[in-house]
């Protein structure tokens, strides 16, 4: 939207947000308004919840969040909880950013595959559920080790209620659909021993 196309550094975005604050705000406004329309005509098709996908995020500092994106995420987050569902807010590589994305007050925050669900829990704090967190390119690996990778999650999420597995981020092209079900298997089976 910003830089044209894909972007390691995000050098277009920061500056306009670093030096025009009445466009960044306005730019914000107006994403509000697109992703709360479109939260609704998911909602209306029947979806339960909804999930933010903040896909640079990661590549904020906490203060540079904290200053740019807070406030309008948690707008966001706030006006389609209003719709009548939950929201999950994920981004990608924000470990550091973990405490602060809890102020947006979303009912689930996901965790990529970075850092380790146990930690992640505890730097998220009490009272907040948790979605993740197996590596995606994991799906790939041998049998042995993605059951390994399954049982390490579900070990430290320990049974404690609120926690969604999931895949740190999307699957990617050509992963083995035979794994994806084994996973889902080994998520239904160890989950309940």
């Amino acid at each position: 939207m910003i830089e044209g196309g894909s972007s390691r550094n995000y050098i277009e975005t920061k500056k306009l947000m670093y030096s025009d604050e009445a466009t960044w705000s306005l730019l914000m406004e107006k994403l509000i308004t697109v992703l709360v329309g479109f939260a609704q005509q998911q909602v209306e098709a029947g979806a339960d919840v909804i999930q933010i996908f903040d896909s640079w995020a990661g590549a904020l500092s906490v203060t540079d969040y904290s200053q740019y994106c807070l406030t309008p995420t948690t707008e966001l987050v706030r006006r389609i909880q209003a719709l009548g569902v939950p929201v999950i807010y994920f981004g990608v590589d924000t470990a550091s950013l973990l405490p602060t994305m809890r102020q947006t007050g979303a009912d689930v925050i996901g965790l990529d595959w970075r850092i380790p669900l146990d930690l992640g829990w505890k730097a998220i704090g009490e009272g907040c559920a948790v979605q993740g967190n197996l590596d995606p390119i994991t799906l790939f690996a041998p049998e042995d080790v993605l059951q390994s990778r399954v049982r390490e999650i579900l070990t430290a999420a320990n049974k404690r209620p609120g926690h969604i597995f999931n895949l740190g981020h999307g699957i990617v092209p050509g992963t083995p659909v035979d794994n994806v079900i084994n996973v889902v298997n080994w998520v239904k089976e160890f989950g309940t021993q």
